[in-house]
């Protein structure tokens, strides 16, 4: 069975529905941490959670403890939730896996599981392929782009504020999908702001401290526009902001360059720029494309913006931009500024010269 997503863990999760043993991979935390606190407050009355909750980490368990604790009937309670964190910290094929693995075939019927494993790079922060089929496995991932204006809504619902439609805007282009600084940033506003009916986006820039016309977005724009004198401009203001680095800024162009060079293609063989954004829309909705925000408000942009370049001198953008990816990873910090406005001048030469 495929890996679940976060919306559907949590939509099983506030309707009372819950496994025996959920297993959640993958390298958000911060949504594994929300379906979590989520689990417990739905399958726990909050009187039994001195007696009924146990959140440990997978280090301080051997596979006595381990089996102790999940082992351990309720106390004056339908259920008991135990939380276990940190997996990848088990040893590949320890006892405490084997245990675990055993454990998922016939589970306590009256506990609730959760396991948390972090993502990473070595064999052992890869999913359990055998938990996985034995558990209801959740692939908790970055939050899908076009989703993360409801998330930010929903956050400071949670916190107890509420933001203007500019300032969640203004919030999510400024810090970007980085939720755990988009929870930092929610709570500095609600600080700041108390009995306040709507945060606006005034407020935002004053508390996260960037300015309208300043941020990702509009490097972006810049670039598309062709406006290299703008675009280096900028790079001096949005390279320094929180959560933004050189390769965040290559990566987030790269889909708009490609994306504009497919509406090229398509005014090149006689459609009108509308036309190449229905053609755009439809990719993104086949592709089920996650890092790109508004489809339909995507489409129009680069089909747009495609009218002003030509295929030729798209083909160049978006190799210079590979290259420029390439440099960025094998770099130190302190050259990014540099790398990134020979990207932006050789992309502004080659738009001149043609």
């Amino acid at each position: 069975m495929a890996a679940l997503s976060f919306n559907s863990l949590f939509k099983s999760a506030s309707n009372g529905d819950f496994a025996p043993v959920t297993y959640l991979t993958g390298d958000e935390d911060v949504l594994k941490d929300q379906l979590v606190d989520l689990y417990i407050e739905k399958a726990l009355d909050p009187s039994a959670f001195d007696f009924n909750l146990d959140i440990r980490s997978a280090a301080d368990l051997d596979a006595e403890a381990f089996i102790a604790l999940v082992d351990t009937p309720p106390m004056l309670a339908e259920r008991r939730v135990v939380v276990v964190k940190s997996l990848e910290q088990w040893r590949k094929n320890s006892n405490q896996w084997k245990t675990l693995r055993n454990y998922a075939e016939n589970p306590a019927p009256t506990t609730v599981l959760l396991l948390l494993h972090r993502a990473g790079g070595s064999h052992k922060d890869k999913p359990d392929p055998a938990l996985g089929r034995t558990s209801r496995h959740g692939n908790i991932s970055r939050l899908e782009a076009r989703r993360l204006a409801g998330w930010i809504r929903s956050r400071a619902k949670t916190t107890g504020v509420s933001l203007s439609d500019n300032a969640v805007v203004h919030l999510e282009n400024v810090v970007g999908p980085n939720l755990a600084q988009l929870i930092t940033e929610i709570e500095k506003l609600a600080a700041c702001c108390p009995n306040q009916d709507e945060i606006t986006r005034t407020d935002v820039e004053r508390l996260v401290g960037v300015n309208r016309g300043e941020t990702m977005p509009d490097w972006i724009a810049a670039v598309m526009a062709g406006n290299t004198a703008k675009a280096l401009e900028l790079l001096d203001v949005v390279l320094p902001q929180a959560s933004v680095s050189g390769v965040r800024l290559v990566s987030s162009l790269g889909p708009v360059l490609l994306g504009m060079r497919y509406a090229r293609t398509h005014l090149d063989n006689g459609k009108s720029a509308r036309q190449a954004e229905s053609k755009i829309l439809a990719l993104l909705k086949k592709a089920g494309a996650r890092s790109i925000g508004s489809w339909s408000t995507e489409a129009k942009r680069w089909s747009v913006a495609a009218v002003n370049w030509t295929g030729k001198q798209l083909d160049n953008a978006i190799m210079v931009a590979y290259q420029t990816d390439r440099s960025l990873k094998s770099s130190t910090v302190t050259g990014e500024r540099g790398i990134l406005m020979n990207m932006l001048l050789e992309i502004g030469t080659d738009l001149e010269s043609g």
